[in-house]
């Protein structure tokens, strides 16, 4: 097949621990042709189809010049087998304008994944209301007062921005109060931005667990991300550690129930935030922990990925 991943820039991937390139290994490991480009160099003409200034890219095996590229061409995304958007978050303007074409580049014949739909219609904060039997107690709101109110009811509450990723701009709130005015003032810019609240969860201690959902169903493993010293979030990107672990009963039972829900929207990779048995968040924009999973138990998430949009690709529309 010829693969299309849309990503960031090569040149930042860490190939040690980023997902994509596990992806991009196990493909091209089974003989399909890859293919990558940004988001900026995707395009659409009137009258023609959606296209993207693609380069044919091929993994060398070495650490740090891991790829050679062709010459980027024009590359219509219907010519290829599949399209992967990977970008990773913020989910900001441009990102919502790229899902647009994706779709457009669907109504050709592209096989996109995720869905271009589904990746507007799931923002990863406000997914989970959608499922309040699995959530902590959550409000989404602009207004100050609301909040107060929320602080008051639950006494220790975590604040954060919708459009953060790896633990950008969380803060932790305990039953004094104390600061909870500027962190408000700092997230929704005085009644400016909506933001989210929830009560705080203590598991955290044990780790913030990433489950995977591919093709519906979870993957065997999680990656608990376990805070360090006195930070309260567990994000690898804020210096949490990684322990991988079976997936528990509770847990798979959860995972099941949502990805039997968001699975038949288009999303063949779903990546749960799970704190004790909360879920916190849905990642459907570019979910990791492929590698970390299986650099501690030898499950091969990556393989399992491309078994299932393998399939997905073939599927009759």
């Amino acid at each position: 097949m010829n693969l299309l991943f849309i990503a960031d820039p090569l040149e930042h991937f860490k190939i040690y621990k980023d997902t994509t390139f596990a992806m991009m290994r196990e493909a091209a490991a089974r003989g399909h042709r890859l293919w990558t480009c940004e988001p900026q160099h995707i395009s659409w003409r009137s009258g023609g189809r959606v296209t993207a200034q693609a380069q044919a890219v091929t993994l060398t095996g070495e650490a740090e010049r891991w790829w050679q590229a062709e010459p980027a061409r024009p590359l219509a995304l219907a010519e290829v087998d599949a399209v992967l958007m990977r970008k990773d978050p913020p989910f900001d303007s441009e990102y919502f304008y790229a899902t647009h074409l994706l779709e457009q580049a669907e109504r050709e014949g592209a096989r996109v994944f995720n869905s271009p739909r589904s990746l507007r219609d799931h923002p990863e904060k406000l997914a989970v209301m959608e499922f309040p039997e699995h959530v902590t107690p959550t409000l989404v709101t602009r207004d100050a007062g609301e909040v107060r109110r929320f602080h008051a009811e639950h006494g220790e509450i975590i604040l954060k921005p919708l459009d953060g990723m790896g633990g950008m701009g969380i803060f932790r709130v305990g039953p004094d109060g104390l600061n909870l005015g500027s962190i408000i003032e700092t997230l929704n810019r005085h009644g400016a931005s909506t933001l989210m609240v929830q009560r705080f969860i203590p598991e955290i201690v044990a780790g913030d667990k990433r489950v995977l959902i591919i093709g519906g169903e979870p993957v065997p493993f999680v990656l608990a991300r376990i805070p360090q010293g006195s930070e309260v979030r567990g994000n690898l990107a804020a210096g949490g550690k990684g322990v991988a672990q079976p997936l528990d009963p509770v847990d798979r039972a959860t995972a099941t129930a949502i990805g039997r829900v968001l699975a038949p929207r288009g999303l063949l990779l779903i990546g749960l935030d799970i704190i004790g048995d909360r879920v916190t968040e849905i990642n459907v924009t570019s979910p990791t922990c492929f590698q970390e999973i299986q650099q501690q138990t030898g499950f091969d998430v990556a393989r399992t990925f491309v078994d299932a949009l393998e399939g997905a690709a073939a599927a009759p529309r």
